[in-house]
């Protein structure tokens, strides 16, 4: 709370002169403006100040932290030596604020169940045409291409003579094992993939240099495609974990 005393002086009633009080030290910087007369002042380091009044005159205080406070000049308030009035103090209330929007506990498995998550946004979902065609890599294509021909309008009833060239001359077989080629790229990759070089070095005891060396042993395995696409990683595991026995011992790296 805030306390201002005002003085009227005795000789010239037009002239407030005060000070400014908190309840604990004196207030600086309170602008004072007398909006009817259309004067201000500031309060000095010590809270003192004067001012011109006349009598109805409409005075304001204002001050950071402090509620604005207005009084209206009287014959009282002139004539009298001390009058104080009590400023309010000024509390900046914030609306409510939620701070867990989501009523997420922190524990990421029970906050699974209760999260609500929109659907991811993908060709499929937006209907997209062709969305679920499937996609081809360049070898793919390119085999397609040679036994089937390219696709063009108004050759539909044409007869395509590439896939026959391309038989004759042995570009279809070619690429054929290109493809082949490539998929057991993809599959050896993936299962390399699986698991850290780390994992390699320390459960399988495999020199981080015969990592690449190892998968392709492995690959050549007639089983590995078999394990590798059923997906099973404790099969998978298992498979890894044998072969290793078998490759360190044919490398002497035991």
């Amino acid at each position: 709370m805030v306390m201002l005393g005002i003085f009227a002086n005795a000789q010239t009633s037009d002239i407030l002169t005060g000070k400014v009080k908190s309840t604990d030290t004196d207030v600086a910087d309170v602008y004072i403006f007398n909006k009817t007369f259309l004067k201000s002042t500031i309060t000095d380091a010590e809270g003192n100040f004067s001012i011109p009044a006349r009598r109805n005159d409409t005075i304001v205080f204002t001050a950071l932290k402090y509620k604005k406070k207005e009084i209206v000049v009287t014959v009282s308030l002139l004539e009298s030596t001390f009058l104080t009035i009590t400023l309010e103090e000024f509390v900046n209330e914030l609306d409510e604020v939620t701070v867990r929007p989501y009523n997420l506990s922190g524990n990421l498995g029970s906050d699974v169940g209760t999260l609500k998550t929109e659907p991811v946004v993908t060709a499929q979902t937006l209907g997209l045409p062709n969305a679920n065609a499937k996609t081809f890599t360049q070898s793919e294509r390119l085999l397609k291409e040679a036994s089937f021909g390219p696709f063009s309008v108004g050759t539909l009833t044409s007869v395509p003579f590439n896939p026959l060239i391309n038989a004759i001359t042995g570009r279809t077989k070619m690429l054929k094992k290109r493809v082949a080629t490539d998929k057991k790229y993809r599959r050896t990759l993936r299962i390399q993939q699986l698991y850290k070089d780390s994992v390699f070095v320390k459960d399988f005891k495999i020199p981080m240099d015969r990592i690449n060396d190892f998968m392709y042993f492995c690959e050549v395995d007639d089983t590995f495609a078999a394990i590798a696409d059923g997906k099973d990683e404790l099969r998978i595991w298992e498979f890894l974990k044998s072969k290793s026995d078998v490759y360190r011992k044919n490398n002497k790296l035991d």
